[in-house]
């Protein structure tokens, strides 16, 4: 019996292989793209040193993406853990200095006590008060 005939009288095994395909295709397409990231992300690499395997991974791209992975591979992680770390610390800063929930300094606080006050939301008397626990 040949191999065509018994594998196709298996539906449960055509779905397997189908799906065991696509799984491996998606598996590519991320090598692939976190190839070409740490490819772009890369600050010890020239413009040109970057074109080049830019280059060589687009058009070879089987040999293209293992010559990269034997080549500078090792220290994908620690590039991409650097970069994450990076982005990560500028997020907490951007956060920090421009949330609203941010501690103020005690002039800025003041100058916001005044305005309220100025405006008639809280009293002179509400005002001294946290006049006082600002200045505390």
């Amino acid at each position: 019996m040949p191999i065509a005939v018994a594998s196709s009288s298996y539906p449960l095994l055509n779905a397997f292989w189908t799906m065991l395909e696509f799984f491996l295709w998606v598996i590519w397409i991320w090598v692939l793209i976190m190839v070409f990231l740490d490819i772009f992300r890369s600050r010890d690499l020239s413009g040109v040193a970057k074109a080049l395997w830019f280059v060589f991974v687009l058009v070879i791209p089987l040999f293209g993406v293992l010559a990269y992975l034997i080549a500078r591979g090792g220290s994908m992680h620690e590039r991409s853990a650097r970069w994450a770390q990076a982005e990560d610390e500028e997020f907490r800063a951007d956060a920090q200095a421009g949330s609203p929930g941010a501690p103020a300094s005690p002039a800025d606080q003041l100058v916001t006590l005044a305005d309220l006050r100025d405006r008639g939301v809280i009293s002179a008397g509400e005002f001294e008060r946290e006049k006082a626990k600002v200045l505390a």
